[in-house]
C-alpha cells in the first residue's frame, strides 16, 4: 500500500485545522477526523481549495469502534499515514469532587484513551516500516485545581507520550506531544497557525534530534 499524507483526529476551528493546512502546504493529502460533518466539511474544502486532497470523515474520539472504523476508511483512502495528530480534548473547568465517576470516566475517554484507541491502530504498522510520527496536543504544564478532569488527562497524555515512545522509538517512530499553555486565539501568543509550525518541526526532525515534548 502507497505511504502517503497526514492523518489529523480532532479537527476545529483551531489547533486541528491549523495542523491540517499546514501539512497540506507541504503537498501532503490529509485524511480530516471530527465529531461533526460542519467541522470536518469546512475544513476539507479549505484544503481542497489549496489543490490538495482531503478525506473527510465523521467519528467521535470515545467510541472505539467508530474511531477505528473512520482510521480504516482514511487508510483506505490515502493509505497508511506518515504521521497521525491527536488532537482531541474534553476542556471543561471542574473542581475536585465536583463530577460524577461517569462524568470523569467520559472525559477520560476523550483525553486519553482516545490517543490510546489512535496509537494501538497505527502505530504497529509505523514500526513495521520503521518509521512515522505520532504526535498528541497536550496541555496542563502545570496542573490548575479549577480543572481537574483536564489537568488529569493531559498528565494521562503525558505518561502515553512516553509508553509509546518506549514501546516504538526504537523502531523508528517519533513520538511526541505538544504542550499548549493558554488559550488558543489567533493574533495572541497562542495563535493556531504558530502552534502547527510545532507538528511541522517534529515530523521533520531527523532521528538524532527528536524531541518528545514541545512546550508552546
Amino acid at each position: 500500500m502507497v505511504v502517503a499524507g497526514a492523518l489529523i483526529i480532532g479537527v476545529g476551528p483551531g489547533i486541528g485545522q491549523a495542523v491540517a493546512q499546514r501539512f497540506a502546504w507541504e503537498g501532503l493529502p490529509v485524511a480530516l477526523i471530527a465529531r461533526t460533518k460542519e467541522k470536518v466539511a469546512a475544513a476539507a474544502e479549505w484544503i481542497g481549495s489549496m489543490g490538495v486532497r482531503a478525506v473527510p470523515l465523521v467519528a467521535d474520539a470515545a467510541d472505539e469502534a467508530g474511531l477505528r472504523a473512520a482510521l480504516d476508511t482514511a487508510v483506505g483512502e490515502l493509505g497508511e499515514p506518515d504521521i497521525v495528530v491527536y488532537n482531541v480534548a474534553a476542556i471543561r473547568p471542574d473542581t475536585v469532587g465536583e463530577l460524577s465517576h461517569r462524568d470523569h470516566l467520559d472525559t477520560y475517554a476523550v483525553n486519553v484513551l482516545g490517543a490510546l484507541t489512535a496509537a494501538a491502530h497505527v502505530l504497529p504498522g509505523m514500526a513495521r516500516r520503521g518509521r512515522g510520527t505520532f504526535v498528541i496536543t497536550g496541555g496542563m504544564p502545570e496542573m490548575k485545581p479549577q480543572y481537574v478532569s483536564l489537568s488529569l488527562g493531559k498528565a494521562g497524555v503525558r505518561a502515553l507520550v512516553e509508553l509509546l515512545d518506549a514501546e516504538y522509538g526504537p523502531s523508528g517512530v517519533h513520538i511526541a506531544t505538544v504542550t499548549v499553555g493558554g488559550v488558543v486565539e489567533p493574533g495572541t501568543a497562542y495563535d493556531p497557525d504558530d502552534i502547527a509550525e510545532h507538528y511541522w518541526r517534529l515530523h521533520t526532525q531527523p532521528r538524532g534530534q527528536w524531541e518528545r515534548e514541545v512546550l508552546h
